[in-house]
């Protein structure tokens, strides 16, 4: 069988790629096929997170490239899933990263499942849209990620104005017990 794929790149224009790979292939080969179908040198490292309909994800659902655990073996990798594994009609989203210090994040569909066809070789880039911006922008969507999620509603220390007060107009700290020859 054949997935076709939409892989849509986070970001206020429209920018996606149609791809279609076989279902017995990995994540592993899904992430080099993106790779090249928005020009990506492939340099950087990706992982792929598993999400609802809603597109939320989280950082400790990701399948990595490659194991980064304690012990040899404990985190599978995109080479050991296979798209049908995690991919099919009643789980069809993914989303994958890219280079995870620019974080171009894609939402990635699955929009078709079809019969294989001889004279294609898969993976296949069937439609190109949008041009890929020079730095990764988002829309601002991240699905459940903590980027959408206040850290500090509920944080509350016992500091207040009179003990901030201390540090006002006295900009010598010797009388709080620091030595210039500590070591």
């Amino acid at each position: 069988m054949i997935y076709k794929f939409r892989a849509i790149l986070d970001n206020e224009e429209d920018i996606f790629r149609d791809i279609a790979i076989e279902a017995k292939d990995s994540l592993e080969d899904l992430h080099n096929a993106l790779v090249n179908a928005f020009g990506f040198d492939g340099t950087e490292v990706g992982a792929f997170y598993t999400c609802g309909d809603d597109w939320a994800w989280h950082e400790e659902d990701g399948i990595p490239m490659f194991d980064t655990g304690d012990i040899p073996g404990e985190i599978k990798t995109m080479a050991e899933y296979k798209l049908d594994d995690l991919v099919h009609e009643q789980n069809t989203k993914l989303v994958y990263v890219y280079d995870l210090f620019s974080m171009w994040t894609f939402f990635v569909e699955l929009a078709a499942i079809e019969e294989n066809k001889e004279e294609v070789i898969y993976p296949a880039l069937l439609f190109s849209h949008g041009v890929l911006p020079e730095e990764a922008t988002t829309s601002g969507f991240r699905g459940g990620d903590l980027e959408n999620e206040n850290l500090f509603n509920d944080f509350e220390d016992d500091l207040d104005q009179d003990d901030l007060d201390m540090f006002d107009g006295d900009d010598s700290f010797e009388d709080m017990g620091f030595e210039e020859n500590w070591n």
